[in-house]
């Protein structure tokens, strides 16, 4: 395993193509003015003695001294063992709306999008806990299992869309049953389900699966996106609005946040709803939230021992740029005896 410690300096590669283009110039543009001086062979016989070859080598040898240092400033790690350690948290599952809904744009950018920023920056706020992911629209389906890994929890988040489940429709119910699946019942971790959805429930049992996951520890805390007064689904073609979603009798569908529904589910497990409009409020109630659940040891395997190695790089960095000073201009011996030009007649 390796990180990078510092990606943005990666950026600086860029020179490279840069320095090369600006090499090629320079050698073209002296080719040029010898010709203007005179006879190319006339001019390589009056400087025997320069070689053809190592302004070029001396070149690449810069350019990886010049790699060397960057990748230096980039600090590579490589993590040596792999360690189990005890950590003291909750298990949290994120359970996200992608229904075709969450599509629409009564709140910016859309639904959808305020959703993932929401549970981002949740994910941000946390300390030890474990979390797992899961998507629902006309059913439910698993995205990311229980893990402490944020950084790869964030990049399936970000994945996330209304095509990645194919049958539409909000089914609340299977959300919960899923996400009760992410837990497990043997051990004493505290349990904690995040639903994000703008309410609309098209299937029935919800507050069964509710009463059911109460009975097994879990807190629902419900978040709910969009606005009362609602707005079109817009159908979009290479990022432009193309027509609004219609229903069956050619009517635009206007899609509303339903509160009520995530209200209840809260409340028969005991926990909370909150509207998602605000970010800044929505992360104060879930860590006041988080605050108030008790915390339980787990333990948890991670990559431990991370090694800088920027010395390495540093190193040939030096050692090629010392290479480079002292290789003069001049030929060889062992340059001259091959006779690469026909020189000797």
């Amino acid at each position: 395993m390796y990180e990078l410690e510092e990606k943005g300096y990666l950026y600086l590669l860029g020179i490279i193509p840069v320095l090369v283009l600006l090499f090629l110039y320079v050698q073209f543009w002296k080719r040029k003015k010898q010709r203007e001086f005179g006879d190319i062979d006339l001019v390589r016989k009056l400087s025997p003695e320069r070689s053809v070859f190592k302004p070029a080598l001396k070149f690449v040898l810069l350019l990886l001294a010049l790699v060397g240092l960057i990748f230096a400033l980039i600090n590579p790690k490589i993590g040596t063992k792999m360690e189990t350690v005890k950590r003291e948290g909750i298990d949290i599952v994120f359970a996200m709306d992608v229904s075709k809904s969450m599509l629409a744009e009564d709140v910016a950018p859309n639904r959808l999008e305020k959703s993932k920023q929401l549970v981002s920056q949740i994910i941000n706020q946390l300390g030890n806990d474990r979390i797992g992911i899961v998507a629902y629209a006309g059913s439910a389906f698993p995205v990311l299992p229980i893990t402490t890994d944020y950084a790869v929890s964030k990049m399936f988040l970000q994945s996330m869309n209304t095509s990645m489940v194919s049958s539409q429709g909000t089914s609340l119910d299977d959300a919960i049953k899923l996400s009760s699946t992410y837990f497990d019942k043997g051990n004493k971790t505290s349990k904690l389900l995040i639903m994000i959805s703008d309410g609309e429930d098209h299937s029935e049992g919800a507050m069964d699966a509710a009463a059911e996951a109460n009975k097994n520890g879990m807190k629902i805390i419900t978040i709910g996106v969009g606005t009362e007064k609602g707005g079109p689904i817009p159908i979009k073609e290479n990022g432009v609005v193309q027509s609004f979603k219609r229903d069956n009798n050619n009517e635009v569908v206007i899609t509303k946040l339903n509160a009520e529904s995530l209200q209840e589910i809260a409340k028969e497990t005991k926990g909370g709803y909150i509207n998602g409009s605000n970010t800044k409020e929505v992360l104060a109630y879930i860590k006041k939230a988080l605050d108030n659940i008790q915390k339980t040891e787990f333990e948890a395997t991670e990559m431990a021992n991370f090694q800088s190695q920027f010395q390495w790089f540093l190193g040939i960095a030096f050692l090629l740029l010392f290479v480079d000073i002292f290789l003069l201009d001049r030929r060889t011996s062992w340059i001259k005896k091959l006779n690469l030009f026909n020189e000797k007649e």
